[in-house]
Parts: C-alpha cells; sequence; structure tokens
C-alpha cells in the first residue's frame, strides 16, 4: 500500500468490483453485463455470484475509499472511469482481473 501526500487532500472514490483469477472469465462477465438492459444490477448480481472478494456478498461494493489505499493499477482504471458509466475494459493486479464499476470521484479543490 502507498502512503498518500498528507500536505495535500487525497482524491475519493466510491466503487464497485468483481475480482475474478481468469482473463476469459473476466472477458464474459464483462460482455454479459455490457449486454444487459439493466447494467448495474447484473453487475451486482453477477459480483455475488462469481466475485472472489470478500466484498462479493455486498454486490461488489467497497465503499469509499482515498487515493493510496488501493493498489496502482485498481486505482488507475478508478480513475479513468467516469462515474455511473457501464465498464468497458477490466484492469490485471496480483489479485486477478477487476471489473470496476465507480458511483462517485471526489477531487479536493
Amino acid at each position: 500500500m502507498r502512503r498518500f501526500d498528507r500536505r495535500r487532500k487525497p482524491r475519493t472514490a466510491h466503487a464497485r468490483h468483481i475480482l475474478v483469477k481468469s482473463k476469459p472469465q473476466a472477458l464474459t462477465l464483462l460482455e454479459e453485463i455490457q449486454a444487459a438492459k439493466r447494467p448495474f444490477r447484473s453487475f451486482k448480481r453477477l459480483a455475488k455470484k462469481h466475485s472472489t472478494c470478500t466484498s462479493a456478498p455486498k454486490g461488489g461494493d467497497l465503499g469509499e475509499f482515498r487515493e493510496g489505499q488501493m493498489v496502482q493499477a485498481f486505482e488507475d482504471a478508478v480513475w479513468a472511469t467516469p462515474p455511473e458509466t457501464v465498464p468497458t475494459s477490466f484492469t490485471k493486479t496480483q489479485f486477478g482481473y477487476h471489473i470496476v464499476w465507480v458511483h462517485s470521484v471526489t477531487v479536493p479543490e
């Protein structure tokens, strides 16, 4: 885990994710979410069913976190994703493949 600069206020985000071990499984889930009539509802259902993260019972909800709390590749995906949009790709980290749904991003002034 990285430390954030205490002299400036870090960005915060509220996100959900689906964590899976294999790339083919991530592709399949991503396609299913993108094809759904209600993608957010589908995302939560698939997170509960397929995610290997401890957040799975909560529909993949990670809650709000500050910059520097998550691994770099995951955070880069969160900051690059517009809030409340259907995921278009997945991110690979040492934990596996993440499909990320961003609820909100707060950038301090």
